[in-house]
Order: structure tokens, then sequence, then C-alpha cells
């Protein structure tokens, strides 16, 4: 008889734990390579959209190719500590003098995008796929449905363990430990060398900067703080290797006639009513109390940099008793606040980093846009005063903030800069005429000036709609590199062409997360914790329609179909800062049944459709490689805004209803199974 083969031992963790597990792994990897990558590399402070394109080609090439290499999960610690070794001793850069895409920060040397950002995308999707690929060989041991179900159970508490670490600010070290804990409790019983010894280079590479002298982890930023070598007593604040803050005296403000003071010479009477939005480590509402604030509202959105002042600012603003320290996003602050003010200050607000990688949209990006500037307008007293001041390292930037300002209090603003690498500026201005003194009122001279931005074009670093150069080259070579791995992982276009549907539901969905995102950014704020909330929601989303499609099975393609289209229609035709007028909790009512109804409908047709697929593994890669060219499409936005990208959805779902209703009717012959 012939010789058998010994039956490897069934892991420690296995069935449906193991898939939730390991799903949970896999978007918890996620989150932390968007959240790192963007720390050390600052193109990724702006593009991290990249990551996330990635990661879902990795995730859909691991499930196309999970029946070869289930062996790929064993070293995935390996390959995560060299993607981190790789950024940590590679440096990249940014040059800030683009002249389509306003990139603020420091001329940092290093590698330029074109090399690094091929490098960090086959990086992210190498991990990625070696995670998927043990997803995918336990999600094909479960019928379809039940085990898309495991899958979302599982990602739901990968969001909610990243987010307990982001509440924590804990360092990437942290990170790294869960990765590699979890790496080789999956590989119990066995003894897995290969992941034991990623796991410790990984926790190296990671604890190697986490603990240096110095820096911090906030929500948002890798924060390092530096006594200042040529101005003593006052420290520089980087946040992802960029110059960001200077925590100094008010005392050191006079000295250097600094620009934050400049708004408080034009007043004709003092501001007793102060609000200061990008307080950072106080030093402007330290200039606020020192003209004679008698109330002053401090919003911040990051609180590690709050800390710092209350640490590292010697006049101790946040100390004193006449400081209402907020920390929130000053968009939502504005919107949910009922008091008004006779000054509003908008201090240096350039956050330098995007909102979760999931989208072209900045923390601040709302602030600038003149819906916001109105807003603002409607929250001073009768006389009150606007003042914005910052770098603005091109001048046309300087010029929209002017003319936004001028087309909602119907007057120029006073303007007072200073060339230093660039412009730096205040720009002061009221509706009273008696309220300040102006001697030098902004004009465009010979310059054209482009247009305010709106809340659904909320791209003020664009000087015109178009998608810059350096993206659309990366986009095309993701376009390629992932056709020609899909290709090549799934045997051919064979594997693909039956499911073609869910390849055009996935492109869709991606745009309805982003959407999502996007309108829960501007109704209640860019906070990592809202952010948190809409990832979960989004999930809750889905696991909802997995449980009616567990009960109910829809005999035909129009009935989910046709409310869907409707919901899109619906969203497309309400502009969404109508909801900005709403209390806040009926906004929030409003909102949730807005933004989460079509995607409950559209993960009610995947389901349907996926429940009976022959080879759910195939169909579900396939649907994140769709996702790819919705991530892709993302960009159109920088052309035509937020609310037109639901065309692109639309037009997604009616290449899969055209396609797939023949699958769904089919489908809907087939007994009832249990999930």
């Amino acid at each position: 008889p012939a010789a058998t083969q010994p039956t490897p031992p069934q892991a420690l963790i296995h069935g449906g734990l193991r898939l939730a597990i390991l799903s949970a792994l896999l978007l918890f990897v996620e989150l932390a390579l968007i959240r790192w990558l963007g720390s050390e590399v600052v193109y990724l402070s702006y593009f991290s959209n990249f990551v996330l394109l990635g990661s879902f080609l990795g995730i859909g090439v691991g499930f196309l190719q999970a029946a070869r290499h289930r062996a790929w999960f064993g070293i995935m610690p390996m390959a995560m500590a060299a993607l981190a070794g790789l950024i940590l001793v590679v440096p990249a850069g940014v040059d800030r003098s683009s002249a389509d895409f306003i990139l603020v920060g420091a001329n940092v040397t290093g590698l330029p995008a074109y090399v690094i950002l091929p490098l960090i995308f086959i990086g992210v999707a190498a991990v990625m796929a070696m995670i998927a690929s043990a997803v995918a060989a336990s999600f094909g041991q479960f019928p379809a449905l039940r085990a898309y179900r495991l899958d979302i159970s599982g990602s739901i508490a990968g969001v909610a363990a990243f987010s307990v670490l982001s509440f924590l600010e804990a360092p990437p070290v942290a990170w790294g430990v869960v990765v590699a804990m979890v790496a080789m409790l999956l590989a119990l019983p066995r003894f897995s060398r290969p992941a034991l010894i990623g796991g410790i280079a990984l926790v190296a590479c990671l604890g190697a900067e986490s603990f240096t002298p110095g820096t911090s982890w906030s929500p948002y930023y890798k924060i390092t703080v530096q006594a200042s070598s040529s101005r003593p007593g006052t420290h520089d604040v980087y946040v992802n290797g960029v110059p960001h803050q200077t925590i100094e005296s008010y005392a050191s403000l006079v000295v250097h006639s600094s620009t934050n003071l400049r708004p408080y010479a034009h007043l004709t009477r003092p501001a007793r009513q102060v609000l200061v939005i990008g307080a950072g480590n106080g030093k402007d509402v330290v200039a606020a109390l020192r003209h004679g604030a008698v109330h002053v509202d401090a919003v911040e959105i990051d609180p590690r940099i709050a800390e710092l002042g209350r640490e590292l600012n010697p006049d101790r603003p946040y100390a004193d008793p006449r400081v209402h320290l907020h920390i929130t996003d000053g968009r939502a602050f504005l919107e949910q606040s009922d008091h008004h003010y006779d000054l509003i200050v908008f201090a240096a607000t350039d956050s330098i980093t995007l909102v979760l990688g999931q989208s072209s949209l900045r923390l601040e990006s709302y602030l600038f846009t003149r819906d916001a500037m109105e807003t603002a307008r409607r929250h001073l007293n009768p006389g009150g005063t606007f003042a914005a001041f910052n770098y603005y390292w091109q001048p046309w930037y300087l010029d929209r903030l002017a003319a936004t300002l001028q087309s909602v209090y119907s007057v120029p603003p006073c303007i007072d800069s200073l060339e230093k690498q660039g412009t730096v500026a205040a720009l002061t201005v009221s509706a009273d005429p008696h309220a300040i003194r102006c001697d030098t009122p902004w004009h465009p001279g010979s310059r054209t000036v482009p247009s305010p931005v709106s809340d659904d074009y909320p791209f003020p670093y664009l000087e015109q709609p178009g998608i810059p150069l350096l993206i659309v080259f990366s986009l095309l070579s993701i376009v390629i590199a992932s056709g020609l791995l899909v290709w090549r992982a799934a045997g051919g276009v064979g594997r693909l062409r039956a499911h073609i549907d869910l390849f055009a539901m996935g492109g869709a969905f991606l745009l309805l997360e982003t959407k999502s995102v996007v309108q829960f950014a501007l109704l209640f704020g860019t906070t990592w914790v809202v952010n948190a909330l809409v990832f979960a929601g989004v999930l809750l989303a889905i696991l909802a329609a997995i449980e009616m499609a567990k009960r109910v099975r829809v005999g035909r393609a129009w009935v989910i179909y046709v409310p869907l289209f409707a919901a899109l229609a619906i969203a497309w035709v309400v502009p969404l800062h109508a909801l900005l007028a709403l209390p806040f909790w009926p906004r929030l009512g409003v909102a949730v049944v807005y933004s989460f109804t079509p995607l409950f409908l559209a993960n009610l047709l995947f389901a349907e459709r996926f429940r009976d697929t022959a080879d759910s593994t195939s169909a579900f890669g396939v649907n994140l490689l769709g996702a790819i060219v919705g991530g892709v499409l993302e960009y159109l936005a920088l052309v035509a805004g937020y609310r037109n990208l639901l065309i692109v959805v639309g037009a997604f779902y009616a290449i899969a209803f055209l396609v797939g209703r023949r699958a769904l009717r089919a489908a809907s012959r087939v007994p009832a199974v249990p999930a």
C-alpha cells in the first residue's frame, strides 16, 4: 500500500474564530500601514490613498492565489519588518514648490516620489497579500454568506482595536507587538521560526523610533519636539518630519514682530470674546488674552499638541480660567456652537495630513471654503472681525483666500505680509468699516485669482480643477501593475469573466465609502473619532445587509436596484451642506439615513449575488480588485467635486445590473441554505 502522509496538527485557533481574527488582523494592519507610512514618507501625507489601493490589490491577489500560496502568512511579519526597515533607512522627501498642488513643508532630501511611491505600493500589496491568503484559506471553509459575515465581524474588531490604540496615543511599537503576537498565536501549536524572527525584527524597527527622545504620537501625527538652536527658550515642533509650530512666549512674538499679532494692530476696540481655531500650543491664545480678551474659546484638533502647550508654553495659556479648550475640528465647532465673538482667528491651520487615507481631503479643507467663511461671519458680533494668518507657499493661494473673504464681507481684507521663503501673511476683515484700521487693503495685482472653493469642492490647494501630474503618473502605474498582477494571479481572464458584476460593485462601493467619510467630515468634523465611527458604521451596514440576506431572498434584481438608484439620486439632488442647518441630533439622524441607506442597499445587492457563488474566494477577490478602480476614480473629485462621484457610482451599478441580472435570477431559483 502507498505510504500515507502524516496529517498536520490542527491549528489551536481554527474555524470561524480563526477567520474572524485573521480578518481583524487584515484591517488592523491596513490602518496601521496607512497611519505609519504617512508619518514617515511626506508624500503620503497627501497621497495616502496609494496605501489603500496597495492594500486592496494585495487582498485581491491574496484571495486569487490562496490555493497555491497557503504558506505566505508565515513570512508576513518578516515582509512587514522589511518594509519598515526600508522606510526607516531610505529617506523620502517632498518639494514644496509644486506648481499645481501645494505641499506645505520643508525641503527634505531623499528619493523622489516616482521611486518611493511604487516601492511602498508594492511592499504594502505584498504584506496584505500574505495576510489575505490566510483569510481566503479560512474563507473557503464556509458557505459564502457565513464567511462574509465572519469576515466583517472580524473587521469591526480590527477597527475597534486600532481605535483604542489611537485613543491611548500608542506609538507604532504597540502596533508591531499586536501584529507579532497575533501571527504567533495563529501559528500554534506549531512553532513558526519565520513568524518569530519577523515579529522580533518588526518590533525592533518600530521600537527604534517609538522611543526616540522628544518624539510622541498623536492620533494624527508623529510629533517631534526640539529646543530651538537659534532662539533660546523656544521649541520647534515637527509633525511627520515637517516644521509645524514654534512654542514661544508672548514676549518672543513681540520682539520678532510676529505676524500672529498683526490682526490686533488693526482693531479699533479690544476684542473681549475671541475664538482661536488652530490654537495649537496656545501662543495665539496668549496674544488674545494680552489684548484684552475676557473669554477665549481655543479649538485644536490634536490632543497631543495641546498637551505640549500645557507642558512647554512659558505663558501657561491653558491654565488661565478665561480660556476654554476644545479638542475638536474647527469647522465642526463653528457649526455646533451658538456663541458669538468679537474676533475669530484662523491661526495657521495647515494640518499636513489627509483624512484617514480614504480621500484627497485634508483635515482643514472644510475651513477654507466659502461656506465656512460665511459660517464664521454668522458667529461674529456686530462690528466683529475675522482674521487668518499662515505661510502661503504660492501667491495664488493667498489671493484665493483673500478673494473668498472679499466675497463674504463685500470689502477687501487688510493684508500684512512678510517675504520669507514664501509669503507669511495675515488677512484681517470686517463688515463694519469702523471696526478696523487698514492702510494696506488686498488687491490681486495682475495675477488671475482662482475662484473660491465650496463644500462640494473642498480643494483650496489646487489652483484650478484637475489632477496633478504626479498623481496621474502614479495612478497609471498602479493600474498597469494591478492589471499584470491580477492577470498572473488569476491565471488568465477566465476566472474573472464570471464576476464582472462583482468587480463593478467593488468600484462603486469604494466610492460610496469615500463619499460617506467626506460627508461625515463636513457634518461632524474631520477628527479621528468621527472617521473611526464612520468606518465602523460602514462595516455595520454591511453586517446588517448580510443578516437580512440570510433571512430574505430577493427574487428579482430590480427590487434592490430601484431603491438603490433612488437613494443615489436623492443624495445627488440634496446638497450636503443643507443638512448643516439642522440641530445636532436631527442632523445625525438624517446623515445616517442619507449616507448609509445607499451603502446598505449596495451590500444587500452584493450579498444576494455573492451568497450562491460557486467560487467565493475568487468572487471576493475580484470584488476587492474592483475597489482599486474605484479608488483610482476617487481622484475625479479633484475635477468635478464629491457630489458628482455619485454619477460614477450610478454608472458602475448600471454595469453591474446589465451584466449580473442573469446571475441573480439564477440564484433566486436555488433553495435557501443555512448561512
